[in-house]
């Protein structure tokens, strides 16, 4: 008879091979089937494969799916307009005053136009921005409730919901962002081709802002009566009118191409964006001449612009329309971004990444990388594909 000791072991050398019995029973189980309460197939493949039922079996009348699609995107585009109507509206509707355009904005305070006359008003303390990721409440652009005290001054009450914003990262709280301006619905991106310099990597920050905030991107190079080659700054800049962006070029002193910004500004609020001494307001009284704007010269030992142009403004145009004159902001930061969302936001680089030997392929030391080849072939922009490296090694993993 086995000791004691022996049975023990017998015992546990039993109950392990149970457990592996027990694993294997597991593993080649059927999975139980969940009674269907619908006639939807179990997979895609399954829906892939109605195409090949018989004509009595069909589920549904031929061109029926078609049919419902058109319906369904009819609908989503009335919602949209339903939505953007209700945008319109107050979200408070037991808040009582007049409302408003904020035309400018300093610290506290803000001038709001209420359509014949301004006014300068404070803000309601119960008015909070860090909610919404703003450090700021109120911005240019932004239509607001306000009352009047009786002395010439007013209090914005609230803050109506803003169709877009144009935002950077605010240079003390990296969590959260400034807003620059609020419900336009263009962005202009001014660069002169000399003094200072065209900077394509602010180009290309601009339009990714502007695609990333719903704001139509437009190109305006100034300064073309600096250009030794007309032809060479064109061809600079054919990248992106093969990309589909609109390209202006123009001279504010020699007005070239100022009849075509006035067409492309007008029945518009647009934002002008650039940096300092890129001729954004000599532009502005170019398109419209009286208004009260200040211009300087180039600095020699920087070649760039002073800073003449110190806050935010919204200016209107008689031809009709908004322009929102911006201070020259020489770094324009791309909050909330990360590396591996970049690449979306160049499209040349998106149509050929799928050849790219890896599929996280971020195109800057990876081997045997389509983009790189591409460039190397011509095929893509090496300015365009440098303020790519530029702006990925900015942004965080």
């Amino acid at each position: 008879m086995p000791s004691r000791q022996e049975r023990h072991w017998q015992h546990l050398e039993a109950a392990k091979k149970m457990r592996v019995v027990r694993k294997k029973i597991k593993r080649n189980r059927k999975p139980k089937r969940v009674r269907r309460k619908n006639w939807m197939p179990d997979t895609l493949n399954d829906l892939d494969q109605q195409d090949d039922l018989p004509q009595s079996e069909r589920v549904m009348p031929r061109g029926e799916q078609e049919r419902r699609q058109a319906v369904l995107a009819a609908a989503l585009a009335t919602l949209e307009e339903e939505t953007n109507a209700d945008e319109e509206m107050s979200p408070t509707t037991d808040v009582a005053g007049q409302r408003g355009i904020v035309v400018e904005v300093s610290s506290g305070l803000c001038r709001v136009d209420l359509g014949g006359h301004s006014l300068l008003c404070g803000l309601r303390g119960s008015l909070s921005a860090e909610e919404a990721g703003y450090t700021n409440v109120v911005a240019v652009g932004d239509k607001v409730i306000i009352s009047e005290n009786g002395s010439d001054r007013g209090v914005v009450e609230a803050v109506l919901p803003r169709r877009s914003v144009l935002a950077r990262a605010d240079v003390f709280y990296h969590h959260l962002q400034q807003i620059i301006v609020a419900n336009a619905n263009q962005l202009l991106v001014v660069a002169s081709w000399r003094e200072p310099a065209l900077w394509f990597e602010l180009v290309d920050r601009y339009l990714i802002t502007a695609e990333r905030n719903n704001l139509s991107p437009i190109v305006c190079i100034n300064k073309i009566d600096l250009a030794e080659d007309v032809a060479a700054c064109r061809a600079a800049l054919q990248p992106y009118r093969d990309l589909g962006y609109r390209v202006i070029f123009t001279s504010a002193m020699t007005g070239k191409g100022v009849s075509k910004l006035q067409e492309v500004l007008q029945e518009h609020t647009t934002v002008l964006a650039g940096l300092s001494g890129v001729g954004k307001s000599s532009l502005l009284k170019a398109v419209q001449p009286g208004l009260q704007l200040r211009t300087g010269e180039i600095s020699e030992y920087h070649h760039q612009g002073r800073h003449i142009t110190t806050q935010v403004c919204l200016l209107s145009l008689e031809g009709g329309g908004f322009v929102v004159d911006t201070p020259g902001i020489r770094e324009f930061g791309l909050s909330g971004l990360r590396r591996d969302e970049l690449p979306p936001f160049y499209p040349e680089i998106t149509a050929v990444q799928d050849k790219c030997r890896f599929s996280n392929c971020l195109h800057i030391h990876e081997p045997d990388c389509a983009v790189k080849t591409a460039v190397e072939q011509g095929l893509i922009s090496p300015t365009r594909y440098h303020s790519y490296q530029k702006i990925h090694h900015s942004l965080p993993a």
